[in-house]
């Protein structure tokens, strides 16, 4: 008897978990959306999003693991393509600030685009600015651009993140975009790391003189667009995303 009243206690104490850590995750959405914030990842399904220029969520390459979205590596980064290929929210945003959580394997590689058009053809970069994410210490790309502009936080290969706040492999980093009538402005665990303003001469001069120049939907952005994640064949977790229009 004494055996059973220990299992029965243990089952109770394991359900009461569980129910709590359910009604957690429910208060967190439920204050968001009080906030004025769009839960766009509730950490349990991939409602809302679907694979770059398809109608579906990829079959394969991406998965739900322990209330993350996860990108899952090839095993060869880029030279071994990208399982899943990009995903985006299924829905365009013009004014909004964003926020989200990231960590990523050794070595890995990835990114958050903005203003993404579905263009025939062409992919999701060639349209949409990407907040770079790297592991800074081993992928070459953060030893190659200009100035760090390669590295983790940087408008990929165009303005680097200052200050270089990226935390080791393996943690977590909170990272925000702000999207205001063509200011834009990149947020990395705590700190205001690069601005930038779409449409004005200052941007085109700078994209000039970048291997982006013959980009039109580049060099103009569109004014309303989607939130792509990239798939660069390295595992990338995000979570916590959610979105405030404005």
């Amino acid at each position: 008897m004494k055996q059973i009243n220990i299992i029965l206690s243990c089952v109770l104490v394991i359900g009461l978990a569980a129910s709590c850590g359910s009604k957690g995750k429910k208060a967190e959405q439920s204050k968001a959306a009080d906030d004025g914030w769009k839960v766009l990842f509730d950490g349990t399904s991939t409602a809302g999003w679907r694979g770059y220029d398809t109608t579906a969520f990829p079959s394969g390459g991406w998965e739900v693991v322990d209330g993350t979205l996860h990108c899952i590596g090839s095993g060869a980064g880029e030279a071994g393509g990208a399982a899943g290929g990009d995903i985006i929210y299924d829905k365009k945003f013009s004014n909004f600030e964003l926020s989200l959580e990231w960590k990523l394997s050794e070595g890995g590689n990835s990114g958050i685009f903005i203003l993404g058009q579905e263009i025939p053809g062409e992919p999701i970069y060639m349209s949409a600015p990407e907040m770079q994410i790297l592991d800074n210490q081993r992928h070459p790309d953060a030893q190659l651009g200009t100035n760090g502009n390669r590295q983790a936080g940087s408008l990929y290969d165009l303005i680097p993140a200052n200050p270089q706040n990226t935390k080791p492999v393996g943690e977590w980093n909170q990272v925000g975009i702000i999207c205001y009538q063509g200011t834009v402005v990149f947020k990395q665990n705590g700190a205001n790391v690069v601005e930038f303003h779409l449409w004005t001469d200052a941007w085109k001069n700078m994209v000039a003189s970048s291997k982006f120049k013959d980009w039109p939907n580049f060099v103009n952005p569109a004014k309303e667009g989607y939130i792509g994640l990239q798939d660069h064949g390295n595992d990338v977790w995000f979570r916590n995303i959610k979105i405030k229009e404005m």
